[in-house]
Protein backbone atom coordinates (compact mmCIF):
# COMPACT_ATOMS: atom_id res chain seq x y z
CA UNK A 1 0.00 0.00 0.00
CA UNK A 2 1.57 3.28 -0.89
CA UNK A 3 2.36 5.85 1.46
CA UNK A 4 -0.62 9.12 1.21
CA UNK A 5 -0.19 12.61 3.20
CA UNK A 6 -3.11 14.28 3.56
CA UNK A 7 -3.42 18.14 5.23
CA UNK A 8 -6.73 18.30 7.29
CA UNK A 9 -8.56 21.51 8.75
CA UNK A 10 -9.68 21.78 12.09
CA UNK A 11 -11.75 24.86 12.67
CA UNK A 12 -12.31 25.51 16.78
CA UNK A 13 -16.06 26.82 18.22
CA UNK A 14 -17.77 29.34 20.39
CA UNK A 15 -21.15 29.29 22.12
CA UNK A 16 -23.37 31.81 21.86
CA UNK A 17 -25.18 30.51 25.02
CA UNK A 18 -24.05 28.48 27.52
CA UNK A 19 -26.46 27.76 30.74
CA UNK A 20 -25.82 25.23 33.25
CA UNK A 21 -29.20 23.71 34.26
CA UNK A 22 -28.19 21.08 36.71
CA UNK A 23 -25.61 18.96 38.32
CA UNK A 24 -26.19 15.48 38.38
CA UNK A 25 -25.65 13.07 40.96
CA UNK A 26 -21.74 11.52 40.14
CA UNK A 27 -21.04 15.25 39.49
CA UNK A 28 -21.23 16.32 35.99
CA UNK A 29 -22.70 19.36 35.31
CA UNK A 30 -26.45 19.04 32.78
CA UNK A 31 -25.85 22.03 30.21
CA UNK A 32 -27.62 23.93 27.64
CA UNK A 33 -25.38 25.19 25.16
CA UNK A 34 -25.58 26.45 21.38
CA UNK A 35 -22.68 25.95 19.42
CA UNK A 36 -21.10 27.48 16.39
CA UNK A 37 -18.44 26.46 14.28
CA UNK A 38 -15.37 29.11 13.51
CA UNK A 39 -13.25 29.06 10.85
CA UNK A 40 -10.36 30.44 12.59
CA UNK A 41 -8.28 30.21 14.55
CA UNK A 42 -7.93 26.58 12.86
CA UNK A 43 -5.27 23.57 13.56
CA UNK A 44 -3.39 22.00 10.98
CA UNK A 45 -3.06 18.05 10.48
CA UNK A 46 -0.86 16.94 8.20
CA UNK A 47 -1.61 12.82 8.20
CA UNK A 48 1.39 10.70 6.94
CA UNK A 49 0.46 6.75 6.29
CA UNK A 50 4.26 5.82 7.08
CA UNK A 51 6.32 4.89 10.05
CA UNK A 52 5.40 2.30 12.87
CA UNK A 53 2.33 2.51 14.76
CA UNK A 54 0.97 6.53 15.92
CA UNK A 55 3.72 9.14 15.77
CA UNK A 56 2.85 12.83 16.74
CA UNK A 57 4.64 15.67 16.24
CA UNK A 58 3.94 19.01 17.59
CA UNK A 59 6.58 21.49 17.11
CA UNK A 60 5.14 24.59 18.87
CA UNK A 61 3.85 22.66 22.23
CA UNK A 62 6.34 19.04 22.51
CA UNK A 63 4.62 18.63 26.29
CA UNK A 64 1.05 17.44 23.32
CA UNK A 65 3.62 14.54 22.14
CA UNK A 66 2.16 11.60 24.54
CA UNK A 67 -0.12 8.77 24.22
CA UNK A 68 -2.59 10.95 26.64
CA UNK A 69 -3.15 13.46 23.64
CA UNK A 70 -6.34 12.91 22.21
CA UNK A 71 -5.27 12.20 18.50
CA UNK A 72 -3.89 8.95 19.69
CA UNK A 73 -6.86 7.97 21.97
CA UNK A 74 -8.86 8.12 18.43
CA UNK A 75 -6.43 6.22 16.50
CA UNK A 76 -6.43 4.10 19.14
CA UNK A 77 -10.21 3.49 19.58
CA UNK A 78 -10.95 3.66 16.01
CA UNK A 79 -8.86 0.58 15.57
CA UNK A 80 -10.36 -1.34 18.29
CA UNK A 81 -14.08 -0.57 17.38
CA UNK A 82 -12.79 -1.34 13.89
CA UNK A 83 -10.19 -3.45 12.95
CA UNK A 84 -8.87 -0.45 11.20
CA UNK A 85 -6.09 1.04 12.25
CA UNK A 86 -2.66 2.16 9.81
CA UNK A 87 0.31 3.59 10.65
CA UNK A 88 0.17 7.53 11.14
CA UNK A 89 2.20 10.11 11.57
CA UNK A 90 0.46 13.28 12.40
CA UNK A 91 2.36 16.69 12.28
CA UNK A 92 -0.15 18.77 14.43
CA UNK A 93 0.20 22.91 13.47
CA UNK A 94 -1.69 24.01 17.03
CA UNK A 95 -2.96 27.09 16.42
CA UNK A 96 -6.39 27.21 18.40
CA UNK A 97 -4.97 28.24 21.88
CA UNK A 98 -5.19 25.79 24.91
CA UNK A 99 -7.34 26.46 27.73
CA UNK A 100 -9.67 29.09 25.42
CA UNK A 101 -12.98 27.77 25.21
CA UNK A 102 -12.62 27.43 21.49
CA UNK A 103 -12.36 23.15 21.48
CA UNK A 104 -8.97 22.51 19.70
CA UNK A 105 -8.47 19.37 21.40
CA UNK A 106 -11.77 18.13 20.11
CA UNK A 107 -11.94 19.42 16.56
CA UNK A 108 -8.55 17.77 16.26
CA UNK A 109 -10.30 14.46 17.41
CA UNK A 110 -13.26 14.40 15.40
CA UNK A 111 -11.09 15.49 11.81
CA UNK A 112 -9.00 12.47 12.41
CA UNK A 113 -11.98 10.42 13.31
CA UNK A 114 -13.50 11.58 10.23
CA UNK A 115 -10.45 10.62 7.86
CA UNK A 116 -9.93 7.91 9.52
CA UNK A 117 -13.67 6.21 9.16
CA UNK A 118 -13.42 7.67 5.45
CA UNK A 119 -10.50 5.62 5.20
CA UNK A 120 -11.68 2.50 6.30
CA UNK A 121 -13.41 1.04 3.21
CA UNK A 122 -15.40 -1.53 4.54
CA UNK A 123 -14.73 -0.96 8.32
CA UNK A 124 -16.58 2.13 8.11
CA UNK A 125 -18.60 2.71 10.87
CA UNK A 126 -22.59 4.01 10.27
CA UNK A 127 -23.25 7.73 11.35
CA UNK A 128 -25.03 6.53 14.69
CA UNK A 129 -21.96 4.16 15.37
CA UNK A 130 -19.33 6.74 14.69
CA UNK A 131 -20.92 9.15 16.76
CA UNK A 132 -21.48 7.16 19.23
CA UNK A 133 -17.46 6.60 19.32
CA UNK A 134 -16.95 10.52 19.12
CA UNK A 135 -19.06 10.39 22.58
CA UNK A 136 -16.62 8.47 24.13
CA UNK A 137 -13.41 10.34 23.05
CA UNK A 138 -15.13 13.69 24.31
CA UNK A 139 -18.60 16.01 24.64
CA UNK A 140 -17.81 18.23 21.96
CA UNK A 141 -16.34 16.08 19.52
CA UNK A 142 -19.96 14.72 17.88
CA UNK A 143 -20.60 18.71 17.48
CA UNK A 144 -17.39 18.97 15.21
CA UNK A 145 -18.54 15.83 13.28
CA UNK A 146 -21.20 17.14 12.40
CA UNK A 147 -20.44 20.21 10.89
CA UNK A 148 -23.15 23.02 12.16
CA UNK A 149 -24.38 25.21 14.69
CA UNK A 150 -26.35 22.97 17.00
CA UNK A 151 -28.27 23.10 20.53
CA UNK A 152 -26.05 20.01 22.71
CA UNK A 153 -27.47 19.35 26.23
CA UNK A 154 -26.88 16.55 28.70
CA UNK A 155 -22.88 16.81 29.49
CA UNK A 156 -22.89 18.32 25.65
CA UNK A 157 -23.26 14.90 24.06
CA UNK A 158 -26.96 15.18 22.65
CA UNK A 159 -27.31 17.48 19.87
CA UNK A 160 -29.92 18.88 18.16
CA UNK A 161 -29.29 20.81 14.54
CA UNK A 162 -30.09 24.28 14.94
CA UNK A 163 -30.90 27.26 12.29
CA UNK A 164 -28.42 30.55 13.65
CA UNK A 165 -29.74 33.92 11.82
CA UNK A 166 -26.64 35.56 12.09
CA UNK A 167 -25.88 35.25 8.29
CA UNK A 168 -23.08 38.30 7.02
CA UNK A 169 -22.67 38.91 10.69
CA UNK A 170 -18.57 39.44 11.37
CA UNK A 171 -17.44 38.17 14.39
CA UNK A 172 -14.41 39.30 16.35
CA UNK A 173 -12.92 36.47 18.27
CA UNK A 174 -9.99 37.34 21.34
CA UNK A 175 -8.04 35.22 22.94
CA UNK A 176 -6.13 36.60 25.31
CA UNK A 177 -3.07 35.16 26.75
CA UNK A 178 -4.86 33.74 29.94
CA UNK A 179 -5.78 30.13 30.48
CA UNK A 180 -9.03 29.37 32.28
CA UNK A 181 -8.66 25.54 33.62
CA UNK A 182 -12.07 23.78 32.71
CA UNK A 183 -12.52 21.65 36.21
CA UNK A 184 -11.55 25.20 38.46
CA UNK A 185 -14.52 27.06 36.22
CA UNK A 186 -16.62 24.02 37.19
CA UNK A 187 -16.18 24.46 40.75
CA UNK A 188 -16.02 28.55 40.95
CA UNK A 189 -19.47 28.12 39.55
CA UNK A 190 -20.63 25.34 42.07
CA UNK A 191 -19.60 27.77 44.96
CA UNK A 192 -21.81 30.59 43.87
CA UNK A 193 -24.59 28.77 42.97
CA UNK A 194 -24.96 25.25 45.10
CA UNK A 195 -26.21 25.40 48.65
CA UNK A 196 -25.97 22.34 50.18
CA UNK A 197 -25.31 20.33 47.23
CA UNK A 198 -28.49 21.67 45.14
CA UNK A 199 -29.00 25.07 42.68
CA UNK A 200 -29.99 27.80 44.74
CA UNK A 201 -33.40 28.40 44.07
CA UNK A 202 -32.99 32.44 43.15
CA UNK A 203 -30.80 31.77 40.00
CA UNK A 204 -31.51 34.51 37.59
CA UNK A 205 -32.00 32.76 33.96
CA UNK A 206 -31.71 35.14 30.73
CA UNK A 207 -34.88 36.20 28.59
CA UNK A 208 -34.03 34.20 25.22
CA UNK A 209 -34.73 32.00 22.59
CA UNK A 210 -33.69 29.06 24.35
CA UNK A 211 -35.25 29.96 27.86
CA UNK A 212 -38.72 30.69 25.53
CA UNK A 213 -38.61 26.95 24.39
CA UNK A 214 -37.34 27.60 20.79
CA UNK A 215 -34.21 26.53 19.70
CA UNK A 216 -34.86 26.35 15.87
CA UNK A 217 -33.52 30.43 15.63
CA UNK A 218 -31.54 33.09 17.28
CA UNK A 219 -32.56 36.15 15.40
CA UNK A 220 -30.10 39.22 14.62
CA UNK A 221 -32.08 42.13 15.90
CA UNK A 222 -32.14 40.43 19.80
CA UNK A 223 -28.95 38.53 19.85
CA UNK A 224 -29.33 36.53 22.82
CA UNK A 225 -25.65 35.21 23.22
CA UNK A 226 -25.55 34.29 27.48
CA UNK A 227 -22.67 32.36 29.65
CA UNK A 228 -23.15 31.00 32.85
CA UNK A 229 -18.99 30.67 33.72
CA UNK A 230 -18.65 34.51 33.36
CA UNK A 231 -19.66 35.56 36.85
CA UNK A 232 -16.93 33.39 38.29
CA UNK A 233 -14.50 33.78 35.93
CA UNK A 234 -14.32 37.35 35.13
CA UNK A 235 -14.21 37.39 39.28
CA UNK A 236 -10.65 35.57 39.03
CA UNK A 237 -9.46 37.24 35.64
CA UNK A 238 -11.04 41.03 35.51
CA UNK A 239 -8.89 41.59 32.15
CA UNK A 240 -11.74 39.34 30.58
CA UNK A 241 -14.72 41.25 31.96
CA UNK A 242 -12.60 44.33 30.30
CA UNK A 243 -12.26 42.54 26.84
CA UNK A 244 -16.23 42.11 26.62
CA UNK A 245 -16.60 45.71 27.23
CA UNK A 246 -14.50 46.88 24.96
CA UNK A 247 -16.08 44.40 22.36
CA UNK A 248 -19.45 46.37 22.81
CA UNK A 249 -17.80 49.67 23.31
CA UNK A 250 -15.66 48.97 19.54
CA UNK A 251 -19.45 48.40 18.27
CA UNK A 252 -20.33 44.82 18.84
CA UNK A 253 -24.25 44.12 18.92
CA UNK A 254 -23.58 41.15 21.60
CA UNK A 255 -20.67 40.25 22.97
CA UNK A 256 -19.86 37.09 25.44
CA UNK A 257 -17.14 34.39 26.60
CA UNK A 258 -16.71 30.71 25.20
CA UNK A 259 -17.22 27.86 26.83
CA UNK A 260 -15.13 28.67 30.04
CA UNK A 261 -12.60 30.79 28.50
CA UNK A 262 -10.90 32.57 28.36
CA UNK A 263 -11.21 33.44 24.61
CA UNK A 264 -14.65 35.87 24.09
CA UNK A 265 -16.15 36.86 20.96
CA UNK A 266 -18.19 39.93 19.73
CA UNK A 267 -20.77 40.19 16.56
CA UNK A 268 -20.82 42.85 14.65
CA UNK A 269 -23.33 43.75 11.60
CA UNK A 270 -20.73 46.54 10.29
CA UNK A 271 -17.72 44.95 8.70
CA UNK A 272 -15.45 48.01 9.08
CA UNK A 273 -16.14 48.66 12.64
CA UNK A 274 -15.56 44.60 13.21
CA UNK A 275 -11.75 45.24 11.52
CA UNK A 276 -11.35 48.22 13.83
CA UNK A 277 -11.77 45.98 16.99
CA UNK A 278 -9.77 43.30 16.02
CA UNK A 279 -6.91 45.94 14.73
CA UNK A 280 -7.33 47.28 18.43
CA UNK A 281 -6.78 44.16 19.92
CA UNK A 282 -4.17 43.45 17.90
CA UNK A 283 -2.24 46.03 18.87
CA UNK A 284 -2.93 45.85 22.65
CA UNK A 285 -0.93 42.99 22.35
CA UNK A 286 -3.98 39.97 21.72
CA UNK A 287 -4.42 37.54 19.96
CA UNK A 288 -7.36 38.47 17.80
CA UNK A 289 -9.42 36.85 14.61
CA UNK A 290 -12.17 38.05 12.16
CA UNK A 291 -14.60 35.93 11.01
CA UNK A 292 -17.47 36.06 8.84
CA UNK A 293 -20.63 34.20 9.80
CA UNK A 294 -22.31 32.29 6.75
CA UNK A 295 -24.97 30.59 8.17
CA UNK A 296 -27.29 28.76 7.59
Amino acid sequence: MPHTTDILTAPSKINLYLEIKDVRDDGYHELLTLFLPVAEPHDTLTVSTNGVGFTLECPDFPELETSENLLYKTWESFGKTTGYQPHLHILLDKCIPMGAGLGGGSSDAATLLSWLNHKAGDAALPADALNALAVKLGADVPFFLQGGPAWAEGIGEKLTSATVDLHGMHLVLVCPNVHVNTGWAYGAWDAMNMADGKLRRDRKTPLTSSAAGNKESLPVPAVGVFNDFEAPVFQEFPILREIKEELLRQGAAAAAMSGSGASLFGLFRNRSHAQSAADSFRGAGHDAHMNRIEFP
